[in-house]
């Protein structure tokens, strides 16, 4: 796979894995995600066991997931990663929740096919 293509393929996969969060659908983000996943925000850090069964549960629900301005890319062989500012909108344990957040995704592709092994989200300075 060439490198342009292996870029659009990462881009069309955080689309659809930006779109699975907000189908509120366990078993689609399931899909997108390695069995080492974690995610690492403000809070700690976040299992990929932890955070599909609180999907599943419905206490976490997104409305709105959306990448503002373009995404930078990166490539280094099978490792891809994704950053970008991404706002959404969620409701957790029935707080309603709209952020604005630095993203970084880490993929690896396996079998042609890219999967996330981990994410890191850091708010937006109220300053930008």
């Amino acid at each position: 796979m060439e490198s342009g293509d292996a870029s659009i393929q990462l881009a069309e996969t955080a689309a659809q894995f930006a779109e699975a969060i907000v189908s509120n659908d366990a078993d689609r983000i399931a899909a997108f995600l390695d069995a080492e996943w974690r995610l690492v925000d403000a809070d700690g850090v976040t299992t990929r066991q932890r955070f599909l069964d609180v999907v599943r549960s419905g206490a976490l629900t997104h409305s709105m997931m959306q990448a503002i301005g373009p995404l930078d890319i990166r490539l280094h062989g099978d490792v891809g990663l994704v950053c970008a500012r991404v706002v959404n909108t969620a409701h957790f344990g029935g707080t309603h929740v709209d952020a604005d957040e630095w993203t970084t995704d880490v993929f690896v592709r396996q079998h042609d096919r890219w999967l996330c092994v981990h994410s890191h989200v850091t708010p937006v300075a109220a300053t930008e």
